[in-house]
């Protein structure tokens, strides 16, 4: 009879009548590696402990050294300089990415690593959030309209004094799977589109999202998981980034939306050198993911067994007293209103126990999932109070 109650309290859920059973595994208290666990009273052993389980979990392999980049190009844009970088990583395809700052900067600037969402599009990766002249890609055209206001949100970051650096995601853009390197019996009779294919380019993009079990799975069986993959990948770039000589590694920043929000929760919370760290479209509980919203998420969120020991807010609260901004929106189908409320909860009693109130803050605009221009407009304001003060 109580199982029953507990099954109505919780409504119907993507696992149906276990869902009672598995919400209750994590219950409502602090989970073991929570700050706000009361037996956590030193800052510094607690970060170290729930950094080393953290990464643990996520078993991420090895990058090697800083990358060494070659540059693909550079030109002069919009008032900026830009460069298209490649670099190699100890695994799969070399990556690139795109250099952004204001043309004729001198001496070291505050860095910011912008990172690229997810949105079910595989073919593509910096492009996203970024623009190299006037003319741009229709279909980037049409992604910056949707989810940006129009806007090239990297590049509006370093007309504002920042060194911009955009890479691709692990298994996106010049990272992501090609159809020529896998069996054919996975294909499906499709073949690697070129950039002006766009039937194919959305058929690759429907076959990478089928593609992710599949990589997800192989990734277990090969010790590792897709979200240490991810965080490979950005930790390499990052290395890049503070490794240049036009960049004060003292102040640097990472931000993203959707994707790019996780892939900033996942960066952030295991690196200092994130000086200032802005989550956009992407902040939940893992209840959340667990009884409604896993089915409209990608792969690269889950790993195995860190549920029972960190919520997922706290994988970001993991930088604590580091400035953190969170940006969420009222209408964001991806997540349940009341379980982002409670992710803001985490938070900010996260950094109520630092005594770092002021360096948190979370804030709920109108409107379904996006990065819109008076978001990015409170993103950049808060970089440029921690990073260029």
């Amino acid at each position: 009879m109580d199982e029953l109650r507990q099954a109505a309290v919780i409504g119907p859920n993507m696992i149906g009548s276990y869902g009672s059973w598995a919400a209750s595994l994590s219950g409502e208290g602090p989970a073991a590696f929570s700050w706000r666990n009361p037996r956590w009273k030193d800052q510094d052993e607690w970060r170290a402990a729930a950094r080393r389980r953290f990464l643990e979990r996520l078993a991420a392999p090895a990058a090697g050294e800083v990358p060494a980049a070659e540059v693909l190009g550079r030109l002069e844009w919009d008032g900026l300089e830009i460069e298209e970088l490649s670099w190699r990583l100890p695994y799969g395809p070399p990556a690139r990415g795109m250099i952004l700052k204001p043309a004729g900067a001198e001496g070291r600037l505050p860095g910011l690593l912008a990172l690229h969402d997810h949105a079910g599009d595989k073919y593509f990766g910096f492009e996203k959030i970024s623009r190299s002249g006037a003319a741009c890609h229709p279909l980037m055209a049409a992604h910056q309209e949707r989810y940006y206001g129009g806007a090239a949100w990297a590049n509006e970051a370093a007309k504002r004094g920042y060194l911009v650096l955009v890479p691709d995601a692990f298994a996106f853009a010049s990272r992501r799977v090609l159809l020529a390197d896998v069996p054919e019996s996975l294909r499906g009779g499709l073949v690697d589109p070129g950039r002006d294919d766009e039937p194919g380019i959305a058929a690759y993009n429907g076959w990478a999202g089928g593609h992710e079990a599949i990589m997800a799975k192989s990734l277990f069986c090969a010790g590792t998981t897709w979200p240490g993959l991810a965080l490979a990948d950005d930790r390499a770039a990052l290395d890049l980034l503070c490794a240049r000589d036009d960049v004060d590694p003292s102040r640097v920043g990472c931000a993203g939306l959707s994707g790019g929000g996780l892939r900033t929760v996942l960066l952030g919370g295991s690196d200092d050198r994130v000086a200032c760290a802005v989550c956009a479209g992407m902040m939940t509980t893992w209840r959340d993911f667990m009884l409604n919203k896993s089915w409209t998420h990608t792969w690269m969120i889950y790993p195995p067994l860190l549920a029972a020991e960190l919520d997922f807010p706290e994988i970001l609260g993991l930088r604590v007293p580091l400035p953190t901004l969170v940006l969420n929106n009222t209408h964001d189908g991806l997540f349940t209103p009341g379980e982002m409320e409670r992710a803001d909860s985490m938070l900010r009693e996260t950094y109520g126990k630092a005594g770092a109130d002021e360096r948190y803050r979370c804030s709920f605009h109108p409107g379904p999932h996006k990065f819109d221009p008076a978001m990015q407009e409170e993103a950049f304001g808060w970089l440029d109070r921690w990073l260029k003060s």
